[in-house]
Formats: structure tokens, sequence, C-alpha cells
């Protein structure tokens, strides 16, 4: 549905903003802050300083500052988490997600927008309000950040219609990209396990970050032996740390459960087939490698 638009109320508004935020930011994420511009956002994430997963974001220039679009359930602590980063800096960060809310609609929509470009990540202004096509990947479509009392009116005027939110979660899920509980792979995964150099949040020039060094020893030096890969259920119900085996050999373990599974694979083991029905107790299932992954 090309005029159907998700509002994400489960997505969170962090604002970071004052004389240092450039600087502040470009030694925490995995990406480049230089890529951002009043017309170009980017996807990053925060590891810890071994390289694991933390935290998930998009990013986009806001007046002096930039906006972090990123999961309710996580923003409070990487709220805090940024603030404990802060030390001397001179950064202000404030959590505005009662005010700012994100709303996601097709990519041919966006293309039939005056002032849009087909370009990842690419951001443009709508009646002052940003719009950006999701710097991941375009089949995600595109994400107006607005403030919550001119939302609806802004809809209107995009003739964008009203739908469920568990519509976006199963197109991402669909397409192999996380849609929520983040929380559930913290310190479980590296970083560029969960792809994301193919999902364009590491930036392998920039300078040092948080996680830089392992980040880059994985890369260089051909380690990278494990994914995360969605789950597409058959029958049953699988449970998280559940582990997953092929000819008796273990090939992964489940990390996000519900109604959008993920598993932690080992995608270069020679029991792993992407074309295996797989089973765990009364649960069967296949492991979907998505078709933006050479794998």
């Amino acid at each position: 549905m090309n005029n159907s638009v998700y509002i994400l109320d489960d997505r969170a508004i962090l604002y970071i903003n004052g004389s240092d935020s450039k600087d502040f930011l470009q030694n925490l994420i995995s990406n480049d802050i230089n890529k951002i511009t009043d017309s170009s956002s980017c996807f990053a994430s925060l590891l810890t300083p071994q390289g694991k997963f933390l935290y998930e974001f998009i990013i986009l220039k806001h007046k002096q500052g930039y906006f972090i679009d990123c999961e309710k359930s996580q923003a409070e602590n990487l709220f805090k988490q940024l603030n404990s980063y802060k030390i001397r800096s001179k950064v202000e960060i404030l959590n505005l997600s009662n005010e700012f809310v994100v709303a996601s609609f097709s990519y041919k929509k966006f293309l039939s927008i005056e002032g849009s470009k087909d370009l990842l990540g690419y951001t443009f202004k709508y009646r002052e309000d940003p719009i950006i096509l999701d710097p991941r990947n375009k089949n995600l479509g595109a994400r107006l950040i607005i403030n919550l009392e001119k939302l609806y009116l802004s809809l209107k005027k995009l003739n964008l219609k009203n739908d469920e939110i568990k519509n976006y979660h199963k197109k991402c899920h669909d397409l192999g990209v996380v849609p929520k509980n983040f929380n559930l792979l913290q310190n479980k995964i590296f970083g560029i396990e969960c792809n994301y150099e193919e999902l364009n949040a590491i930036d392998f020039k920039k300078g040092c970050y948080v996680g830089q060094e392992n980040t880059a020893r994985i890369k260089l030096k051909n380690k990278l032996s494990k994914r995360l890969l969605p789950i597409k259920l058959i029958k049953g119900k699988i449970k998280e740390d559940e582990k997953i085996y092929s000819n008796n050999v273990e090939i992964g373990k489940i990390l996000i459960d519900g109604e959008y599974p993920f598993a932690l694979i080992k995608y270069l083991d020679k029991s792993f087939s992407r074309d295996k029905i797989y089973q765990i107790n009364n649960s069967s299932f296949k492991i979907i490698v998505p078709s933006w992954l050479t794998i």
C-alpha cells in the first residue's frame, strides 16, 4: 500500500546539541558523523569497548545539533550511556520523545514527494520537518520526524492513511532487519555480526570510536563467521537462547524470540543450509538469508 503510514510509537527521539556535539558523537558511533548534513542522514550503532552491540539508531541533522531516532524501550538507557561519556564535553542531551514522533511510509511514496531523491539517507524538509529515505535499505521506506502536534495535518496533506505498526514490523522482519527487542542483543553479539556493514552502519575508514579495534580486526582478518539472520516459523514456538542443531552440530542460537525471531548463525559451517527445515523440540522453522546479504 503506497499510501500507508505507520506511526512508530515504539521509537524515541533524543536530541544532542552544543558546540562539541559533532566531535562527541564522532568519537562514539560506528559511522562517520561527517556524512550527516542537512540533506543526508545515516544509520549507526554504539558498541561496547569490545565491539559488542549496545544500541542502534538513525542520526539526522536538526538545527545546530542531531536527532537520534532509537527504540523507545532503549531510549532511557541510551540517554544515560551518552551522558556517561560527556565528561567535560560541551554537549546537551535531551529526551524529546514526548514532543516528536516517527512515521514511516513507502519508498514509492517518498519518490512521489517534490524534493525527494533516490539516495539512501537522503533528507529534505516537508513543511519544515525532515523526511529521510531509510539509510539501511530503501525497501524500508522513508521516515518523517515531526512534532506530535503537527503529525496528522502533514499526514493528511501527504494523503497518507494510518496502518497498523505490526505490519511495519512484519515488513522489517521479512526484509531481514530487526524491528524491535534490541535489548535481547545487548552484549551477546558483535556489531559487525548484526550485518551492519551491509546496512551502512559502519565506516571502516573513519578514526577511532568505541569498539573500533575488534570491529576492524574481525573485518580485516576475515574472522566474521556468524551472522544475525531472521527465522521463519513454520509451526510451534521458539525461545530465547535455544540452540539450533544440524546433523548434531550446533550452528546457531536464538537471540530474539516472539513474533519476529532472529538467530545468530554460523553461516560458514558446512552443516548450515538455507534450504533446510530446522527443528527445536516441537517447533519447525527455516533460517532466511536476506536477498541484500551476499553470503
